[in-house]
């Protein structure tokens, strides 16, 4: 019997395996509710989930990864961008007294 792997290209026989995480690992590392994760992943906002199995849900770790430092990018470009807090004392409602 031939060994299978010495017909493929070598790209393909040193591809890694590319890491996946459950749900309860995505929790960890994205503090998000499931209804906005699956809200955001609709409106491709955030990496895709896929299906092992029928029953199993996996989303990519590198993937995860790589959106939670493009939004802590964002952060740190936004917050010198940030106008100033609102002065409440020019409230017209519910003014605050000095």
């Amino acid at each position: 019997m031939k060994d299978v792997n010495s017909q493929r290209p070598n790209a393909i026989v040193q591809r890694s395996i590319q890491q996946t995480i459950r749900k309860c690992e995505l929790r960890k590392i994205v503090p998000l509710a499931d209804t906005t994760i699956y809200q955001m992943e609709q409106r491709g906002e955030f990496p895709k989930r896929f299906n092992l199995s029928p029953r199993c849900v996996v989303w990519s770790l590198i993937e995860v990864e790589d959106w939670v430092e493009s939004r802590r990018q964002d952060s740190i470009i936004s917050e010198t961008k940030r106008p100033p807090f609102p002065d409440v004392r020019q409230r017209k409602f519910r003014p605050v007294r000095t």
